[in-house]
C-alpha cells in the first residue's frame, strides 16, 4: 500500500496511532515534570544525636543506659490529638479577630473561653503548605517534609508511607498509639496503631458515621491508661463543606456539636489532672489539617485553603510564659470582654515540635522548626525541680532559653544531617551554590555555640544565665531553619528536562499529523480543504482563535479566568457569523440567538468562577439577588426545584417528537424510549428528595439510591446495545445524513440520562444549553452556501464551526461548575446513588460528571454539524463524502484540543519555578491531559461507532463534475 493511499483510506488507524502518540508523550513528560522529592529510605535513631555538635562526650546519655532520654527530654506524658478536618481559621478564633461577623463564627466557645482564661492554652493560625488535599497535609504533617504535587491522585487510596515520620518515631520508641476515625490513618500507617478504630471518609454525603465512631471511643478511651498519644479524627465540617457549604445549617450544627464534644473532653482531662492523677502531665492538641472555602472546596492554596487552626492546652501549667522575645501573638478583645492572644504556627513545625516535646527522635526527613509558642505550653520544657534563689529574677525564663537552644541546635543538626544526605543521594538535589549557603549559615550557628555542655540532657546547676547571647544563639538557628525551609520550597521538585522535552516533542509531532490525515487530494491535485477561498477565511480565523486561547496559557491570570477566555472567543466567533448573517441577509435569528446564549454563559462562568455557588448559577440561591428575591421566598423556592424537573419534561418531549417524525428503526426507537424513561425516574428521584415537593406528592423516601442505579443500568444497557447494534443491521456502513443524525441522538441520548443525574438539577438546564448551540452552530455553518450547492466548492466541513463546538464545551466545563483544580471536583457525584467507597466505581461517577458536558456530550455530539447540509443520497460517492466530512471534523476536534494542551505544556515547562506551579499551572497540566486522552480516545469509539473501520480507497474524483 503507497504512502498516500495510507493516509486516505486507514483514517481510523490514523486516530488510533494519534492516541497512542499521545499517551506516550503525557506519560515521558509526567515522568519528567511530576517527579517527587526522593524519599530517602533512612531513619532516625536516638543513638544518632551522638553524632551531632550538640552533645560532648561526658554528657552523651548512651554512655549511661539507665537514662531514658532520646533526642530531648520528654516535656509532655501523654499527648491527644483531635483532628477537625477542614477546620477553617475562622471556625476557632473569635470573630473580634475579623471585620465581619458571620455565621459560623464564634461556634467552639469552649476553646475561645480556655484560650482568655488560661496560661496554659492558645490558639494558632496554622499555615499549610498547598496543595491542601487531606491525604498530603496528613503527610506533610507526620513527615515534617513538603508535600509532593504526585500525591493528589493518590488521595482517593492512600498508599502507606515508607519514608521516617512521626507515628513511626513514636511507635519505635515505645509510645503506645490509638486512633479512631478517618481511616486514611490506617492506609498511611498500616501497622503503627496499638489500636485502631477507623471508619471510612470518602461518603462526602454521610455527615455522622466517622464523628459518631469518634464520640463512641473517644471518651471511655480518655479513662484508660493503655495508650500514650490518642489521635482522633473527625469529618463532619469536612464533608458538610462540600456538599452544602460553610454558610449552612449543618455546618452549624455540627460545629456546636463538636463544642460539646471537646467540652466534654477538656472537662475529662481536667478532673484527672492533679498531682498523680492519669493526665496530670497531659497535652490537648485541637487542629485542622487544613481549612476550605466557602463553598467547601479545598485542595488549592487560597488563604481560606491554607489557613487552619490549632488549639493547643497544657493540663500541667508552666510555671512562666514565653519568654516576651519569642511571643509573636497578636491580641483582640472576645465576646467576653477578655484578651485573648493568637500566634501563627506553620504546619511544616508539626513533627519536629510534637517530637521534641514527647522526646523521639525527629523524622529523618523533617525540616521543620520547633514552635518556640507551642514548645513553651509544654511544662516539662521549664526546669520543675529546681528551687529558684531570688537573685535571679528571670532564671526560669533563661533556664528556658537555654533548654530550648539545646532543642534548636539538634534540631538544625537534623536538618543538615537531612539536605546533606538527601543532596548526596538524590539524582539532582539542591545546587551547589544552595548547598554552599545553607552551609555558610549553619556554620555561623554552630560558631555561636557554647552551650553544648548545658544541654538538653543534662541540666547542671549553674548561676544566671545571660539571655543576650542566647537570643543570639536562637536567632541563628532561627536564620538557617527558616531559610532552609524557603530554599525547600521553591526549590524542591526535581524537574528532568530531558525527560520533559522528550515527551513535549513526541506530542507536538502530532500537530502536523492532524494537518496531513486532514488532507485530501482531488481532481485539481491539492486538497478541498482549501478548495473555497470563504472556507480558507474561515480556517485561517478558526486557527487565530486556537493560537490566541493557547497563548492565554502562558499567564496564570488567564488560567484563572479560562472560562470567560472561551466565552470571550466563543463571542468573537458568534460576531463574524453575524456579520456573514447581515451580509447574506438570513439566519438573522440564529445568529441573535446564539450571541445571548454565549451572554448568559458568560455570566454563569462568572459567578461559578467566584466559588459562590454550589454548582452553577442556574441552581444557586446565592444568585437569587438578580432578581431581587429574597433566598428564602417561596417564589425562589419552587423555581429552583420545579424548573428543573421541567426542562427534564422538554427534554423528553424533544426526543419523543424527534423520534415520531424520523423513520427511527425498532433498535434505535428503543433506545430513546429508555431515555425518556430514565428522564421520568431522575424527576421522581428530585421530587423525592424535595423537602417542597415530597410532602405534596406523597414521595418521601422513594428511590435515594435505587433510582439512580436503576438509571446506571438503563444507560449501560443503552450503551451495550448500541455496541452490538451491527448484529442486528446489514448495512454496517452509513447510508445517509439522516441515519447518521438517527445514531447520534440514539447515542447522546443514551448518555445524556447518566449525566443529567450526576449533574444533579442543574444537568437538564445545561442540555437545552448544549443543545441550543449546538442547533446555533449547525445553522450558522453554512450561512454563505445554498442547499444546491455543488460539491466542488465546498469543504467537506466547516473549522470554524467546530471550533466553535469545541469553545462551547470548554464554557460548559465551567458552567457546570468545575474548574481546573482539585478543589473544583464535585465529589458528592460520585456517591449518588451509592452510600458505600468502591475506588473504580465511584471514580468513574466522579469522571462522567467532571467530563460529561464538555467532553464526552461534544465528542458524540459533533456529526450534527454534518446535518447543515441537504440530505444526500445513498449512492457510494454520497457515502464516501459523508465518511470524509465526518473524519476531517473528528481530525479538527482533535487538533484544537491538543494544540491546547500543547500550550498549557509548554507553560508549565517555562513556568516550572513559578511561584504558583503547584497551586495552579500543575492542576491545569493534570486536567488538560486527563481531557487529551479522553478525547482522544471517545473520537477513536465515536468513530467505530458511526462509521466503522470503513476504508475508502476511492479517489473523490467525480465530485468537481457533480450536479
Amino acid at each position: 500500500m503507497e504512502v498516500g493511499d495510507w493516509w486516505r483510506r486507514g483514517k481510523w488507524r490514523i486516530m488510533v496511532m494519534l492516541t497512542m502518540l499521545h499517551i506516550v508523550g503525557i506519560l515521558i513528560f509526567t515522568r519528567g515534570f511530576l517527579l517527587t522529592r526522593t524519599e530517602l529510605p533512612y531513619y532516625s535513631n536516638c543513638s544518632d544525636v551522638s553524632e551531632s555538635p550538640c552533645f560532648t562526650v561526658q554528657s552523651n546519655p548512651y554512655q549511661n543506659q539507665s537514662n531514658s532520654h532520646c533526642w530531648t527530654r520528654p516535656a509532655v506524658d501523654r499527648l491527644v490529638i483531635i483532628v477537625l478536618d477542614a477546620l477553617r481559621f475562622d471556625f476557632v478564633a473569635p470573630s473580634t479577630f475579623f471585620k465581619e461577623s458571620k455565621p459560623w463564627m464564634d461556634k467552639l466557645r469552649v476553646l475561645q473561653k480556655l484560650a482568655s482564661t488560661k496560661t496554659s492554652a492558645r490558639i494558632f493560625k496554622a499555615i499549610a503548605d498547598p496543595p491542601t488535599t487531606s491525604l498530603q497535609r496528613l503527610k506533610g504533617l507526620t513527615t515534617g517534609g513538603l508535600p509532593t504535587f504526585i500525591d493528589v491522585g493518590n488521595s482517593f487510596g492512600a498508599p502507606a508511607i515508607l519514608e521516617d515520620n512521626l507515628i513511626h518515631q513514636l511507635a519505635s520508641n515505645g509510645k503506645r498509639v490509638v486512633m479512631m476515625g478517618d481511616d486514611t490513618w490506617v492506609q498511611l500507617f498500616p501497622h503503627h496503631f496499638k489500636k485502631s478504630y477507623p471508619y471510612p471518609s470518602f461518603n462526602v454525603k454521610d455527615l455522622h458515621t466517622v464523628d459518631n465512631g469518634c464520640i463512641e471511643h473517644l471518651l471511655p478511651s480518655l479513662y484508660e491508661e493503655d495508650w500514650d498519644v490518642l489521635i482522633a479524627h473527625f469529618l463532619g465540617v469536612d464533608h458538610a463543606g462540600h456538599i452544602l457549604g460553610v454558610d449552612s445549617v449543618p455546618m452549624i450544627e455540627k460545629l456546636e456539636q463538636y463544642n460539646e464534644i471537646l467540652d466534654k473532653v477538656i472537662e475529662v482531662l481536667d478532673n484527672q489532672s492533679g498531682p498523680g492523677g492519669l493526665h496530670e502531665n497531659t497535652f490537648l492538641l485541637v487542629m485542622g489539617d487544613h481549612g476550605q472555602t466557602i463553598n467547601g472546596d479545598h485542595g488549592g492554596g487560597s488563604a481560606e485553603e491554607v489557613e487552619t487552626s490549632v488549639f493547643a492546652m497544657s493540663f500541667k501549667k508552666p510555671p512562666s510564659t514565653i519568654p516576651s522575645e519569642f511571643d509573636t501573638s497578636s491580641c483582640e478583645i472576645d465576646l467576653d470582654q477578655k484578651k485573648t492572644c493568637i500566634s501563627s504556627f506553620q504546619q511544616l513545625d508539626f513533627a519536629a515540635t510534637v517530637s521534641a516535646l514527647l522526646g523521639v527522635p525527629f523524622p529523618f526527613g523533617s525540616i521543620g522548626r520547633v514552635s518556640p509558642e507551642l514548645y513553651a505550653l509544654g511544662a516539662g520544657t521549664w526546669n520543675l525541680e529546681k528551687n529558684i534563689e531570688g537573685n535571679c529574677p528571670n532564671q526560669k525564663e533563661e533556664e528556658w532559653m537555654q533548654n530550648y537552644c539545646n532543642v534548636l541546635c539538634i534540631n538544625s543538626w537534623q536538618v543538615k544531617r537531612y539536605i546533606d544526605v538527601y543532596s548526596a543521594s538524590s539524582v539532582i538535589g539542591f545546587s551547589s551554590e544552595d548547598l554552599l549557603h545553607i552551609s555558610d549559615m549553619y556554620a555561623q550557628a554552630e560558631e555561636n555555640w557554647s552551650c553544648s555542655s548545658e544541654n538538653l540532657l543534662s541540666f547542671k546547676d549553674e548561676s544566671c544565665y545571660s539571655s543576650l547571647p542566647l537570643k543570639r544563639k536562637i536567632d541563628a538557628y532561627f536564620k538557617f531553619l527558616l531559610n532552609v525551609a524557603e530554599l525547600a520550597r521553591s526549590k524542591w521538585t526535581e524537574f528532568d528536562l530531558n525527560m520533559m522535552g522528550i515527551g513535549f516533542v513526541i506530542i507536538l509531532i502530532s500537530l502536523p499529523i492532524y494537518f496531513l490525515a486532514m488532507m485530501t487530494k482531488s481532481v485539481n491535485g491539492f486538497s478541498l480543504l482549501f478548495g473555497d477561498s470563504e472556507i480558507f477565511v474561515k480556517l485561517v480565523f478558526a486557527l487565530f482563535m486556537v493560537v490566541i486561547r493557547a497563548c492565554s496559557f502562558l499567564s496564570n491570570s488567564y488560567i484563572l479566568e479560562e472560562g470567560k477566555v472561551a466565552s470571550f472567543l466563543l463571542a468573537t466567533t458568534a460576531m463574524f457569523k453575524l456579520r456573514n448573517s447581515i451580509k447574506g441577509e438570513k439566519m438573522l435569528m440564529e445568529a441573535i440567538v446564539f450571541l445571548l446564549l454565549i451572554t448568559i454563559l458568560r455570566f454563569t462562568i462568572e459567578v461559578g468562577l467566584s466559588k459562590q455557588a454550589a454548582t452553577s448559577l442556574f441552581m444557586s440561591t446565592h444568585s437569587s439577588w438578580l432578581v431581587e428575591i429574597d433566598p428564602g421566598h417561596p417564589v425562589w423556592i419552587y423555581m429552583a426545584e420545579i424548573m428543573p424537573i421541567l426542562a427534564l419534561i422538554f427534554l423528553a418531549y424533544l426526543l419523543y417528537i424527534i423520534m415520531a417524525r424520523s423513520s427511527c428503526r425498532s433498535i434505535w426507537k428503543y433506545v430513546v424510549l429508555g431515555t425518556i424513561l430514565c428522564y421520568i425516574l431522575i424527576a421522581v428521584h428530585w421530587a423525592s428528595e424535595s423537602d417542597v415537593l415530597s410532602s405534596m406528592l406523597m414521595l418521601q423516601g422513594i428511590g435515594r439510591n435505587c433510582i439512580p442505579r436503576i438509571i446506571y443500568a438503563i444507560g449501560l444497557g443503552q450503551l451495550l446495545l448500541l455496541a452490538f447494534s451491527p448484529l442486528f443491521h446489514k448495512d454496517r456502513d452509513l447510508e445517509s445524513k439522516m441515519h447518521l443524525l438517527i445514531k447520534t441522538l440514539a447515542m447522546l441520548s443514551s448518555c445524556s440520562s447518566t449525566i443529567i443525574v450526576l449533574s444533579g438539577k442543574q444537568g437538564p438546564l445545561v442540555a437545552l444549553v448544549t443543545i441550543t448551540g449546538g442547533y446555533c452552530i449547525m445553522r450558522l455553518g453554512n450561512i454563505e452556501r445554498g442547499s444546491t450547492d455543488k460539491v466542488a466548492g465546498i469543504l467537506t466541513f466547516d473549522p470554524l464551526s467546530v471550533t466553535q463546538w469545541s469553545l462551547l464545551a470548554t464554557c460548559l466545563f465551567f458552567v457546570t461548575g468545575h474548574w481546573c483544580a482539585f478543589d473544583g471536583l464535585r465529589y458528592g457525584a460520585a456517591f449518588i446513588g451509592y452510600d458505600e467507597f468502591v475506588l473504580v466505581r465511584q471514580a468513574i461517577l466522579l469522571t462522567i460528571d467532571t467530563f460529561g458536558f464538555s467532553h464526552i456530550i461534544p465528542v458524540f455530539g459533533l456529526p450534527f454539524l454534518v446535518a447543515r447540509q441537504k440530505l444526500l443520497g445513498r449512492t457510494d460517492q454520497d457515502r464516501r463524502l459523508l465518511h470524509l466530512q465526518l473524519s476531517q471534523m473528528y481530525l479538527m476536534y482533535g487538533l484544537i484540543t491538543a494544540a491546547s494542551v500543547i500550550a498549557t505544556i509548554l507553560c508549565v515547562i517555562i513556568q516550572r519555578r513559578h511561584l504558583m506551579v503547584w497551586g495552579l499551572f500543575a492542576p491545569k497540566f493534570v486536567f488538560d491531559v486527563v481531557g487529551l486522552i479522553l478525547t482522544d480516545i471517545l473520537i477513536c469509539l465515536a468513530w467505530f461507532y458511526y462509521v466503522g473501520r470503513r476504508e475508502d480507497g476511492t479517489q473523490l474524483t467525480t465530485l468537481d463534475h457533480r450536479d
